[in-house]
């Protein structure tokens, strides 16, 4: 399978958060993402440390331990972007943040780098986790297994 390759992307694009491996949600080694307990989403086993956003809109906090970003898309969508499982136990070792609370960003742009290197011996993943806290009745994260480029592929569209 392959995903759709678009050059600009639309309010309702969700676009692969890291080159790698897409995997549903239930596959996340980690009880809390993958019960669904935060809410729904997908993650990427990353082959590469670019992290990119997932949709467009506005950076609402950056977790002081850089492993986590959370933003509100221009559809009203409030996302958590989680980088690896406790990673929170590195205390910012590893990650470089490239946004700011507030700033305003475009599905694709680079958000944060992962040094996979120094961060995949000191934790059981390394698993890119995107989380949806408010989708509506209506909407289903619906995802397919495969390879996916980050910051270019739609992975799906609410």
């Amino acid at each position: 399978m392959f995903f759709k390759k678009k050059q600009k992307f639309t309010d309702t694009d969700v676009v692969a958060v890291c080159d790698g491996e897409v995997i549903a949600m239930s596959a996340v080694n980690d009880q809390v993402f993958s019960s669904k307990a935060m809410g729904d989403g997908f993650a990427v086993r990353p082959s590469s440390g670019t992290v990119y956003a997932p949709m467009n809109g506005t950076i609402a906090s950056i977790f002081p331990t850089k492993h986590a970003i959370t933003m509100t898309s221009t559809s009203g969508h409030e996302i958590m972007i989680h980088m690896g499982i406790d990673t929170v136990n590195l205390g910012g070792e590893g990650f470089k943040v490239h946004v700011q609370e507030g700033q305003t960003i475009t599905a694709g742009s680079p958000i944060a780098e992962m040094d996979l290197k120094s961060i995949t011996p000191q934790v059981p993943s390394t698993d890119v986790i995107v989380v949806f806290f408010n989708l509506k009745e209506n909407e289903s994260v619906i995802t397919t297994s495969a390879h996916a480029v980050g910051g270019k592929d739609v992975i799906f569209t609410f």
